[in-house]
């Protein structure tokens, strides 16, 4: 390792440590040794420090614990004359700084200046963390870039976020040169930060850095199933799953170098626009874990090929931006140019098989006003039909390829779309109207991701799009009737009607023993792939993460357990499962990875279960929030008494049927039950009790498992009577 990096990361180690234990000493004198400790809305305490040494941070008095571990990690300052031929006292100098950070992030909750502020995000809750992390399970994110420092100029920074959001990479802004981080600079050219664009401002301190790196720290917590103290297997899982690298922009401090050690440690190289000392492979590196003096132009492509990140972005041909990263932007109505739905007029999406002779590839037509026939403000209706054929089409698919229209939209910078089928709402953005984008522009995404996404399946699109308000009124007469029969075909799909299941294997990237089998009647606990999706996508790519599992002979039809299930999960668990039950949660349940909508949990003391969504933030009857409950479901190990499930599946006559059913539900979030409350009335009134979903407790009602067994007693819920759960 170069002796300059070496020795300027271990003297910017000491700087953070001691600033750490100064703040923390300060900290205590005002407040007491007692004096709550934490990041807001986490489970995982300091997640780094927990991860890495199973210590929890909860209060002052055990950051003393760490910052005296840290004091031991720090190795002397080597002279600049020594050669050092190896990382580790450079590396164990970047673990310190990253406790040190995290110390004094924490105590900014408490004293300020407060971490939350204006453009700045400070920590993600795990309600972020789960929501994100889905996205780097399933490939959509390949990896992120912790960004360092600030470009030579506004519109460089632009640049660079602009080519890593196209290429779907998240982009984590901290620290600062010059008094300008990369941060400010997009927000003074009014660029939307935040998770929902990718673009994440985590703090302008230098400290602030430590918030990527326990990012991908709890993504081994959440979803690879490390367990906190094994910092071992936390690195390794991290260099080996977690795609992710360091930008330093401009000038490169020791507190920049000792942050860049810590990332080191992570699997995660620096790339640096300045000429710096490099680490390049030879010795005990693999890869090189610092490259400098990369042009602008050129720093985004070089960090891919450093990492080794797998990236595949279409070309549209469209006058904006295009990726998944613009899926998060708003258009606000003051820049609104044109919009279409809503409630302000008509509206209707509608994709159909048709015979190949009804199709020419390509064609785009729209019937009625263009961008540059309307005022700015205006509003028109939209009809957009989408006609697709191919040999292997099939009606069953329609449905799942119409969904991603809303999708597809999205991803066209200043394009803002929501809903689906005859409820949908588009705004186009004054910028996007300036640069070119008008209403045939739909036809020109949708003929080209359609051709990406399902190629397999289908040879040919058409796409005809409507704004007179008569054509838009007779489509969208049409499609009712068709998404009515479709609506009724879904509803006759049960899991004894079909005798082939899927799996589903998007996670193992992230929990290798991982499995999800989806039948009609259960989709993937992530909520995002049903039976007809996953059928989909085997048909698209035969070799992928949805495969075909023969259900084969009944073992227990009450359990939901089958031999050729049984067999198939065997095998792709990494031969860890031997048994899975589809409709128990006490006996051999499925696993899950960390992705779940939902988990469900019994409440001995009631003979029930509860329901805890991902969103909501409190204490539930069990005595755990939703993130420590993670901790234990996730990572792909079965759990007796705990599942992950999908919003949908507690509607499902198959919800924890061989457990007794829905009838053992007796408290769940208010918000997720008025969410999913007119699926829990059809099903109540299936099992002949009409009121039942009001005798289902809330936060309102009750907090404890005592007051939930109140509540119960109080309006007679069925589960009383029912036998004993366990």
């Amino acid at each position: 390792m170069s002796k300059i990096i070496a020795s300027s990361a271990i003297r910017g180690a000491y700087k953070i440590v001691e600033r750490a234990e100064k703040t923390l000493k300060t900290c205590i004198e005002k407040h007491g040794r007692d004096q709550k400790l934490e990041f807001p809305d986490t489970a995982y305490y300091l997640p780094i420090i927990y991860s890495m040494t199973g210590i929890k941070v909860e209060k002052l008095a055990d950051a003393e614990i760490v910052i005296e571990e840290a004091k031991k990690l720090l190795p002397p300052v080597p002279s600049d004359r020594v050669w050092l031929p190896y990382l580790g006292a450079a590396l164990d100098a970047g673990i310190a700084t990253l406790w040190a950070e995290e110390i004094i992030e924490a105590i900014k909750y408490i004293d300020g200046p407060s971490p939350v502020e204006g453009i700045w995000l400070g920590a993600a809750s795990d309600v972020i963390i789960r929501e994100r992390g889905i996205e780097f399970v399933d490939g959509t994110a390949p990896g992120f870039a912790a960004c360092v420092g600030a470009c030579k100029d506004n519109k460089t920074a632009v640049r660079i976020a602009r080519e890593l959001q196209e290429k779907n990479i998240y982009v984590f802004m901290s620290a600062s040169t010059d008094g300008k981080s990369m941060a400010e600079q997009l927000a003074e050219e009014g660029v939307d930060l935040g998770w929902d664009t990718r673009l994440v401002p985590f703090g302008k301190d230098i400290s602030a850095t430590v918030y990527s790196l326990g990012f991908a720290a709890r993504a081994a917590m959440s979803f690879g199933g490390v367990q906190p103290g094994d910092g071992r297997r936390m690195l390794l899982y991290n260099k080996n799953r977690v795609f992710a690298f360091v930008l330093a922009l401009g000038e490169v401090d020791e507190e920049k170098y000792a942050n860049a050690a810590g990332a080191i440690s992570f699997g995660f190289p620096t790339i640096a626009d300045t000429p710096i000392p490099e680490i390049l492979p030879r010795g005990i590196c693999t890869y090189e874990h610092v490259v400098s003096n990369i042009p602008d132009e050129e720093i985004v492509s070089k960090a891919i090929e450093v990492r080794g990140l797998k990236i595949t972005v279409d070309k549209v041909d469209v006058p904006v931006p295009f990726g998944p990263a613009f899926e998060g932007e708003r258009v606000r109505k003051e820049n609104t140019y044109v919009e279409f739905g809503g409630n302000k007029s008509e509206a209707v999406e509608l994709l159909v098989m048709v015979d190949p002779s009804e199709v020419e590839d390509g064609k785009i037509e729209v019937f009625g006003p263009e961008v540059d026939d309307v005022e700015e403000g205006s509003v028109l209706p939209l009809g957009v039909l989408v006609e697709v054929a191919g040999r292997k089409m099939q009606q069953d698919f329609e449905p799942v390829m119409e969904r991603q229209i809303h999708y597809f939209l999205n991803y066209a910078s200043g394009v803002f779309h929501m809903g689906q089928r005859d409820i949908p709402w588009v705004r186009f953005s004054k910028d996007a109207v300036k640069s070119g984008f008008k209403i045939r522009h739909i036809g020109t995404i949708l003929h080209a991701k359609m051709h990406s996404q399902f190629g397999n399946i289908m040879d040919k699109v058409q796409v005809k799009i409507y704004t007179n308000p008569e054509d838009v009124s007779a489509l969208r007469r049409r499609a009712r009737e068709i998404f009515r029969t479709r609506d009724e075909r879904l509803g006759t799909l049960t899991d004894e009607s079909v005798d082939t299941f899927y799996s589903c294997t998007l996670c193992q990237s992230f929990a290798p023993n991982h499995v999800c089998v989806v039948s009609p009647e259960r989709s993937g606990l992530c909520g995002a792939y049903n039976w007809l999706d996953c059928k989909a996508s085997y048909e698209i790519n035969p070799t992928g993460p949805n495969q075909p599992i023969k259900k084969g002979e009944t073992i227990d039809e009450t359990l939901g357990i089958w031999r050729g299930v049984n067999e198939f999960v065997y095998r792709a668990s990494n031969q860890t499962l031997e048994s899975f039950s589809a409709y128990s949660m006490i006996v051999n349940p499925m696993t899950s990875c960390g992705c779940f909508e939902v988990i469900v949990a019994i409440l001995p003391m009631t003979n029930g279960v509860m329901a805890v969504n991902r969103e909501y933030p409190g204490m539930t009857p069990c005595g755990m929030k939703f993130s420590t409950l993670a901790g234990s479901v996730g990572g792909g190990i079965q759990t007796p008494g705990f599942i992950g499930v999908s919003k949908f599946f507690i509607g499902s006559r198959k919800f924890i049927r061989a457990d007794g059913g829905l009838k053992r539900l007796v408290w769940m979030p208010k918000e997720l039950k008025e969410e999913i409350r007119d699926l829990l009335e059809q099903r109540a009134r299936e099992i002949g009790i009409p009121d039942f979903v009001d005798k289902i407790a809330t936060e309102e009602e009750a907090e404890t498992e005592e007051e939930v067994l109140e509540w119960m007693q109080k309006v007679g819920h069925p589960a009383l009577e029912m036998e004993p759960i366990m």
